[in-house]
């Protein structure tokens, strides 16, 4: 077992990311030899062991050196430029493991806030407080699409929940006009019929002091639930988490399961949380197997060799979708399966 995690670990330690490929303009093939040659020449270069390309990542490949000592001789190298033959192309060249989920998108729903402060506002109060995220334009809805990092999205999320509870607490104290005549009885609509009641107002959400609020990245929440310390762990300490998914952003609420249960419980949970997923977010890698616009017979075979390699990768987790194949796990295992996976494939078809 340790010689195999060696292994693994050395193979990871020799590969390199490469982005910046011009994608879609040149024919893969051509794009692969000329990326073995260019770090098999290039200064303080060496022996490419395998080149990865095409991947999801639209423009990226990933190679593998001979030797560690190459991969970081390439890696320390500032500048990587591309053949004459593709327009002296300029590459930025990462570490396998570097930055995994560097950027997601969320989709918030700020209508939640329709009834308290103007949207528009909000926004603009958004954006400038949280400068390196991407906002779209606001819907009629009140959604919002965002990219960013995943730790800027974290607290863009975090600052949202601390803003509905000010809120919150600021009508208990203060409540407006309207409140008080609502709850003096229910005013008639001028229109209706006698039985239609005002439309009430949208609910400011729920306040943390219920719970703990945890914010994660969907993919490394659901790997962190891939095994048995998420469950083990709510049993443990008797509590029960809420989660709402936003496309790549998680929402976890933990509140105790048990009437009378001490309330650090809860944090201690949180923090768990916190620190386990922290490490899975720089040391996982996400891949994929694109099946959009592949043939029936290669979908088929795709998922079959996911399939049948998936219990001998349990580190891994496999995602299968209409559209693609998601593949989630430790960086080296992460490569070594796609790897198989093709090899698979390859001899399945012979």
């Amino acid at each position: 077992m340790a010689s195999d995690l060696n292994v693994k670990e050395s193979k990871a330690e020799r590969t390199v990311v490469v982005a910046g490929l011009p994608a879609g303009h040149f024919d893969d093939l051509l794009l692969t030899t000329l990326v073995k040659i260019h770090f098999q020449d290039i200064n303080e270069g060496g022996v490419v062991e395998d080149v990865i390309y095409p991947t999801r990542t639209k423009g990226v490949a990933y190679v593998t050196f001979k030797e560690k000592k190459v991969a970081e001789n390439v890696i320390r190298k500032e500048k990587h430029c591309l053949a004459e033959k593709v327009g002296h192309i300029q590459l930025i060249v990462s570490h396998l493991s570097e930055k995994v989920f560097s950027s997601v998108n969320a989709i918030l729903d700020l209508s939640i806030f329709q009834s308290q402060v103007f949207l528009e506002n909000l926004v603009r109060d958004l954006k400038r407080k949280h400068p390196t995220l991407c906002f779209s334009s606001l819907e009629d809805n009140g959604r919002i699409s965002v990219q960013g990092s995943f730790q800027a999205i974290k607290k863009l999320k975090e600052s949202l929940l601390l803003k509905a509870c000010s809120l919150l607490e600021k009508n208990r104290a203060f409540p407006s006009e309207r409140e008080k005549w609502n709850r003096q009885g229910p005013r008639r609509s001028p229109q209706g019929s006698g039985n239609s009641l005002e439309t009430p107002r949208r609910p400011v959400p729920e306040s943390p002091r219920s719970g703990e609020i945890v914010v994660l990245d969907t993919d490394v929440f659901q790997y962190l639930k891939k095994g048995n310390f998420y469950e083990s762990m709510l049993k443990k300490y008797h509590v029960l988490c809420q989660e709402r998914v936003d496309g790549e952003i998680t929402t976890i609420c933990i509140r105790n399961a048990l009437v009378g249960s001490q309330r650090n419980h809860e944090k201690l949970v949180k923090e768990f949380i916190e620190k386990y997923s922290h490490a899975l977010h720089f040391e996982l890698r996400k891949d994929s197997f694109v099946l959009e616009g592949k043939e029936k017979r290669e979908k088929r075979n795709i998922r079959w060799a996911c399939e049948q390699l998936s219990s001998k990768y349990l580190d891994v987790l496999i995602k299968f979708y209409e559209t693609h194949v998601d593949i989630i796990g430790p960086s080296s295992d992460v490569y070594a399966f796609k790897k198989e996976v093709m090899k698979l494939i390859r001899e399945t078809v012979r």
